[in-house]
């Protein structure tokens, strides 16, 4: 019986190593560095926080990708429709210039709508 239970918890630990190890290399494949470099650059990174700039043309779609928690500061107006995954639900949103707020993590897909590109700065939490 101990030998059936330490051999269960073995293959426990592998099977939830696996699923955190393929977690986090998900994570990294919807890195909005690698998937948009031509609308997304780093300003800064250190163990506590990433800092990233993004600008984002009008009419433009940011492919699904993932933001840690998060505080997002707008430095233009623009307007947005945002997908959140894995539920689908879209919600339409408008930024105005020098807002600030806190963004839980997340999966999204964004459409910048309107005439207006987008201008943000995302200061992502390492922790």
């Amino acid at each position: 019986m101990k030998r059936r239970q330490l051999l269960f918890s073995i293959l426990k630990g592998v099977v939830l190593g696996i699923g955190f190890d393929q977690l986090v290399h998900a994570q990294e494949q919807l890195d909005p560095l690698e998937i948009m470099p031509d609308t997304h650059r780093l300003l800064f990174e250190n163990e506590f926080v990433r800092v990233i700039e993004s600008k984002v043309p009008a009419g433009r779609v940011e492919p699904k990708h993932s933001h840690p928690h998060c505080v997002p500061i707008s430095l233009a107006d623009f307007e947005a429709e945002i997908t959140t995954f894995p539920d689908g639900k879209t919600v339409r949103v408008r930024r105005t210039f020098g807002s600030v707020a806190w963004s839980e993590a997340t999966v999204h897909e964004v459409k910048i709508v309107g005439n207006a590109p987008s201008h943000n700065v995302r200061v992502e939490l390492n922790c």
